[in-house]
Parts: C-alpha cells; sequence; structure tokens
C-alpha cells in the first residue's frame, strides 16, 4: 500500500509541475530577432522577455517597453506599443520564434525570426579598419530626380560598436546601433513601427551604402566627413504662401465633435499646431515632449493642438488610434483627425490650403495670442541626435516664453 500510495504522490507531483509549465509561451532572457529582407540582408535587433507578457527591444539607448503580448495555440502575438503594428510567431521551442512583422495598416508583411539566449546584434569577423565617429555630410539617391535628399550623420564609435543616426530636413533617423566589421559598417532599428538597416563601405573620408526600409525599400547613400557640416534650418522649409498671416481649420476629435482652432479655448492664447500621425515615429518623439512640456505649462496661457493624418481605412479605426497614442502617453491637449486613409502629404497639404506645402510629419506651427502665425518648424530632432534635441528643447522653450511675455 505504501508503494501505491508513493506512486500515486509521485505521479501527482509530476502533474502539477507540467501543469504549471506551459511549453508555448515565451522563455525569460534575451532574443536575438531578425527580418530577412532583400539582397539576402537581414535587420537584426535584440530584445528581452522579462515575463510572459513583457519584453524590452533595445536600440542604443532606447529602450522599448512592450506590454500587450498574447498566446494564441501555439503562437505569440506581440503587439508593440502605440503603433497597430504586431509581431506574430510560432513557438516551435521555448527559445525559437518563426513567423511574420505585420503593419495592417500599410499592408506589409515581412518574415520575423528570433533565437533566446543570443545578445549580439551583428556578428563580426574582422576588427574595424576606421573610426566613424564624428559629422558626415550625407546625400541619398543622388542625382535621382525628386528622391534625392541631404542628411547628416552623427556617429560615435567604441571599439567595434558603431551608435548614432541620420538627421534630415524632415526628422532622423532615431536609434541606430551596429557594428564596424573590417571597413564596413552595419546599423540598424526596430521601433515597432519601422524597421531599418544602414549598411556601408568606410574609408577615413568616405562612405558609400544602401539603405533599406522593411523589405520593401532601399536606395543608396554616400557621405563625407564634414564636422562643420550643417542642415537647412528648420525654419525656413514650410512657410504660408502669400496673402495668409494666420490658420484655420475645424476637425473632429475623438468623440467625433468638431474642433476649430477659432474655439474659444484657442483665444487670446499662444496654441502650437502639431501636425503629425500616430504611425510615425519622429511624431512620437515630439508627442512625449510636448505633453510633458503642456502638463506643466497650461496654466501660462498656452494650447496644443494636434492634426492627426491617419493610414487607418476608416474614421473609427483612425480615431481608436488617436485614442491608444493619448492613452500610451498621456496627451492631454486635443488631437484631431484632420485625414484618414492615407497620409499623402500633397493631400494633407489641401487641408491646409495657407501653406506652401506639408513637407513633414511632423510639422509644428506657432501662433502668436492675436491669431498670427510666428514661426513653422519643420521635422523634429528626438532624442537620438544627442546634442540637437537639447538644443531644440532650448530654442523651443525660449520661444514659447517670448510669445506669451507679449
Amino acid at each position: 500500500m505504501r508503494y501505491i500510495f508513493g506512486l500515486l504522490v509521485l505521479g501527482l507531483l509530476i502533474s502539477c509541475k507540467n501543469d504549471t509549465k506551459d511549453n508555448n509561451q515565451l522563455e525569460l532572457g534575451t532574443y536575438r530577432a531578425w527580418l530577412p529582407i532583400q539582397d539576402n540582408q537581414e535587420i537584426p535587433f535584440i530584445f528581452k522577455v522579462e515575463s510572459k507578457n513583457k519584453l524590452k527591444i533595445f536600440n542604443a539607448e532606447e529602450e522599448i517597453m512592450v506590454d500587450e503580448i498574447e498566446y494564441k495555440n501555439d503562437s505569440v502575438y506581440i503587439n508593440l506599443p502605440v503603433f497597430k503594428d504586431y509581431l506574430v510567431a510560432k513557438i516551435s521551442n521555448e527559445e525559437s520564434l518563426q513567423g511574420f512583422y505585420v503593419s495592417p495598416d500599410r499592408n506589409r508583411k515581412v518574415p520575423f525570426r528570433a533565437e533566446g539566449h543570443e545578445n549580439m546584434r551583428f556578428s563580426v569577423k574582422e576588427k574595424p579598419t576606421t573610426n566613424v565617429e564624428g559629422v558626415w555630410e550625407t546625400v541619398f539617391s543622388k542625382g535621382v530626380e525628386g528622391d534625392e535628399y541631404f542628411a547628416k550623420g552623427i556617429f560615435k564609435q567604441e571599439g567595434q560598436k558603431v551608435t548614432g543616426t541620420f538627421r534630415t530636413t524632415t526628422g532622423d533617423y532615431r536609434y541606430l546601433e551596429g557594428v564596424m566589421d573590417g571597413n564596413t559598417m552595419k546599423l540598424s532599428t526596430f521601433d515597432g513601427a519601422h524597421a531599418f538597416l544602414f549598411s556601408a563601405t568606410v574609408t577615413d573620408s568616405t562612405m558609400q551604402g544602401t539603405f533599406y526600409s522593411g523589405n520593401h525599400w532601399k536606395e543608396p547613400f554616400e557621405a563625407k566627413r564634414n564636422e562643420n557640416y550643417e542642415l537647412p534650418s528648420a525654419s525656413t522649409l514650410t512657410y504660408l504662401k502669400e496673402g495668409y498671416d494666420s490658420l484655420d481649420f475645424t476637425f473632429p476629435d475623438t468623440s467625433d465633435e468638431l474642433v476649430g482652432l477659432k474655439d474659444d479655448r484657442f483665444k487670446d492664447k499662444v496654441v502650437v499646431v502639431q501636425i503629425m500621425g500616430t504611425w510615425c515615429p519622429n511624431c512620437l518623439d515630439e508627442s512625449r515632449y510636448y505633453a510633458d512640456f503642456y502638463k506643466k505649462n497650461k496654466d501660462r496661457d498656452l494650447e496644443f493642438i494636434a492634426l492627426a493624418f491617419e493610414y487607418a481605412k476608416d474614421k473609427e479605426t483612425a480615431f481608436s488610434r488617436i485614442d491608444r497614442l493619448q492613452s500610451k502617453i498621456g496627451i492631454d491637449y486635443p488631437v484631431l483627425l484632420a485625414q484618414y486613409g492615407g497620409a499623402d502629404k500633397s493631400k494633407a497639404q489641401e487641408k491646409l490650403p495657407m501653406l506652401n506645402h506639408v513637407l513633414s510629419y511632423p510639422t509644428s506651427i506657432f501662433i502668436d495670442k492675436k491669431g498670427k502665425v510666428r514661426k513653422i518648424h519643420t521635422g523634429f530632432n528626438g532624442p537620438a541626435t544627442g546634442d540637437k534635441y537639447i538644443e531644440f528643447k532650448n530654442e523651443f522653450e525660449s520661444f514659447i516664453s517670448e510669445l506669451l511675455s507679449e
């Protein structure tokens, strides 16, 4: 009897142990993930699973918390924060994932793989033959009419590790991280809405490379060292057409109530109008800064109002995207739906015909207490730009104080 009783207890213990272990859940620890793309390239990134429902994605100094993870049968759905893109993968074992990165609003799907217990973003075969630290005058799609644009590469290098970003006239490519492998620089980022790879052959003074965005876009770029290089002023690129000195619009908020710049809420106030989209990482960086600044200063005759241009195919979905953004980062100022079904900039300009164009998401328009447009700032230099981000904040706060004092 004692033998039989012992077997029963052992059986119950084994059963309980099996009940508490779910082979279809992510194992804790660090994973190396990658998106296979064209030209036999891949866009790698690192994430760490902290619990079955929480992980962090890492890009240089950036940490992106992901806390919406669902399990269905043998698959995991990793819903990326703010943006509605997601990773879906079959858990073939606890440490191996295979599936897709899906962007439903843009009808894009890229293969996705991940392996546990890996923390090396790029494999390295050779010691670096040069140091890329410094400033690089850069041109993308050189000579291609309508596609050519300029950028400022800003990089730091410690041993083989490289971090930095490319600034353009319309924003930056956010936190890039990678390596120097011999004379080849490789940088990548994955922020939940965009997956980028920059690969270049480097000499002491030049770069020749290719920029990949997911598996749907690539373009060449070249660069040369130029520590004194500066982009055109962000305050000269977008302006009011002749005959205009003010802005006017009316669009619905997420309650489908019309809100206009002439409403009492904005009268005799300094107003910052933010042209943005919930799908736009630079807009997210800007919105975080604006939301925090507004909370600290909304008792100072200051208002913000955002105009969202959305890829969502219908109004209800677009409103849900805006609600998600506002709740996730704590935006207390109104975010209006200016357009859905696409974020074409020429269409956006039609909604704001007093502007010469909408060149960039985001764009900020500064309006004084008399309702006159005083400045239009194209793009946003986010935290990944380092000193330029600090410079932007100082200039922004100084100009707002100047308008408030009038």
